[in-house]
């Protein structure tokens, strides 16, 4: 069963970066090791389980039964190399009980090195979730601060503009009167609240209300000169 090992290596392995920029690709389902070690773990018991009842059986005289527990058995496991059948074959004819022995401990030293392995395996998907988690924690604050950044810009820029237009106001209220200045001290007031107004909770509403008055003005404009146009005729 551990076979799969490897292949879930290389699924762990690989990143989903991209370059900055670029379209992101879908990515591959998420494969949670945990459950398929879970799955992996079920099978081996249950092939070592009819295993072991198989042998019961033909301590018991029972043949047919003990058959058809290593049938199930072998219907949990892939198919084998045809190599490996000659190999275990040529076992069963020739080897002594020395030989059978030595298998027996290299095949016990094989399942605790595959275990091994798969507990490093889990390991590294457990390190290498953090590492993904950590990377989308800092790219989601980098954004939050780019954001920011440009929200500051902006601010800036209306509240330069703002106080230009403020200053001129005050140089044309000194030189020209304030029938000319006050409107453009006005205009540099406004200008430097433009951020503070779209950033409210009530802008939408005060937007919306603006453009109903507005049209209400406008309605109300076309029909009195309507109504002018009539009485002058």
């Amino acid at each position: 069963m551990r076979c799969l090992i490897p292949f879930l290596f290389l699924l762990v392995g690989c990143s989903s970066k991209h370059p900055s920029g670029a379209p992101s690709l879908p990515s591959a389902p998420e494969v949670n090791i945990e459950a398929v070690g879970k799955g992996l773990d079920v099978i081996d018991s249950r092939v070592a389980a009819s295993v072991v009842v198989s042998r019961e059986l033909i301590k018991d005289g029972k043949p047919g039964k003990a058959d058809n527990e290593l049938s199930v058995a072998q219907s949990l496991l892939p198919v084998p190399e045809e190599g490996d059948v000659a190999y275990a074959r040529q076992r069963s004819e020739k080897a002594s009980d020395a030989e059978y022995e030595a298998a027996r401990k290299k095949a016990e030293a094989k399942q605790k090195e595959m275990e091994a392995a798969w507990a490093k395996l889990q390991q590294q998907a457990a390190d290498s979730k953090k590492a993904l988690e950590a990377r989308d924690k800092r790219i989601g604050e980098l954004t939050a601060e780019i954001d920011r950044v440009k929200k500051d810009h902006a601010a800036q820029t209306w509240t330069w503009v703002g106080a230009g237009i403020a200053v001129i106001g005050a140089l044309t209220t000194a030189f020209m009167g304030p029938k000319i200045g006050i409107p453009l001290l006005l205009c540099g007031g406004f200008c430097g609240a433009v951020p503070f107004i779209i950033e409210s909770e009530w802008f939408e509403y005060a937007a919306g209300a603006t453009l109903v008055i507005s049209c209400g003005l406008g309605i109300w404009y076309l029909a009195d000169r309507v109504k002018d146009a009539v009485n002058k005729k």
